[in-house]
C-alpha cells in the first residue's frame, strides 16, 4: 500500500490546474508597500524616442498605486491614481496641470494608450482571478527556467480588450517571464518581457519590455530606487494627493 501512495503522488503534486497556477501567482510574497524612480522610453516605428521619468508609490501589491511624472518639463506635474476594487469597476484617475483638471478613466476607455506607451490603462490593473477563466498549456524552458505556461480568457462581464493573453511563469518563483496578449480580434498584439531582482526576501520587476507588434513600438520601462515596506498611508492614495509632487 505504501508502495501505491508514493507511485501515485507526484500525480497529486504536480497536477495543478490552470486556475490553481493563477492563484498561486495572486498569493505570492510581496511587499505591504513600494516606492521607486521609474524610467519609461517610448520608441515609434521609425526609431524616435521619447523618455518619461517618474515617482511611483504603491500599497498591497499595487492594489493602490500613484504615479507623479516628473520629467521632461512639459508634463512634470501630470500624475495618475489607481485604486482596484474586487466587486466594482477599478478608480483611475489623472491629474492634468495644464488645463487645472482631473481625468477620470470609465471602464469605457481602460483601452486607451497610457501616456502614449504600448500599455493601456487595463494593462496596469492587477487580473483578478475569478474575472478569468484558466487553461494551464504545457510546460516549456525558457531563458534556462522551468515554466508553466497559461492562458487567460477574460469574462464576458470584464470587458476587457483582449480576448487572452499567454503567460510563461517562473516554477521556482512564480514570476511572469514573458506575455502575449491577443486583442479583440485575436490577433497577437503585444508581447512583454520581464526581469527581476532581489531585494531583501523579494523578487521585484526590474525591467519590462514592451513590443507592439501591430503598431510596430516598442515600450521600455526600467524601475531603480526602490524601497519596500516604507510605511506608506492609505491616506496617500486620494484624488487631493496627485497635485502635489514629491520632490522634498
Amino acid at each position: 500500500m505504501k508502495n501505491i501512495i508514493l507511485m501515485f503522488f507526484p500525480i497529486l503534486v504536480f497536477s495543478q490546474s490552470g486556475r490553481d497556477i493563477a492563484e498561486m501567482i495572486e498569493n505570492r510574497h510581496v511587499p505591504d508597500d513600494l516606492i521607486n524612480q521609474t524610467v519609461m522610453i517610448l520608441t515609434n516605428s521609425k526609431g524616435k524616442t521619447r523618455t518619461y521619468k517618474m515617482i511611483s508609490k504603491s500599497k498591497n501589491g499595487s492594489e493602490k498605486q500613484i504615479i507623479w511624472f516628473i520629467e521632461p518639463k512639459d508634463d512634470q506635474g501630470i500624475s495618475f491614481l489607481k485604486i482596484e476594487h474586487e466587486n466594482k469597476d477599478d478608480e483611475m484617475r489623472m491629474w492634468l496641470p495644464a488645463f487645472k483638471k482631473v481625468r477620470r478613466i470609465s471602464s469605457k476607455k481602460k483601452g486607451d494608450s497610457f501616456m502614449g506607451s504600448d500599455l493601456s490603462f487595463e494593462d496596469l490593473s492587477n487580473r483578478g482571478v475569478n474575472d478569468n477563466d484558466y487553461k494551464r498549456l504545457e510546460d516549456t524552458n525558457l531563458l534556462g527556467r522551468d515554466c508553466y505556461v497559461l492562458e487567460t480568457i477574460p469574462k464576458k462581464e470584464s470587458k476587457s480588450n483582449y480576448t487572452r493573453h499567454v503567460s510563461w511563469i517562473d516554477k521556482h518563483h512564480m514570476n511572469i517571464l514573458k506575455e502575449q496578449s491577443y486583442n479583440r480580434k485575436n490577433k497577437l498584439e503585444k508581447e512583454k518581457y520581464y526581469s527581476y531582482e532581489k531585494k531583501g526576501e523579494y523578487r521585484l520587476i526590474q525591467k519590462v519590455n514592451v513590443k507592439n507588434l501591430i503598431k510596430e513600438q516598442t515600450t521600455e520601462i526600467i524601475f531603480s530606487d526602490i524601497v519596500i515596506n516604507s510605511g506608506i498611508s492609505d491616506k496617500l492614495f486620494q484624488e487631493m494627493s496627485l497635485r502635489r509632487l514629491p520632490l522634498d
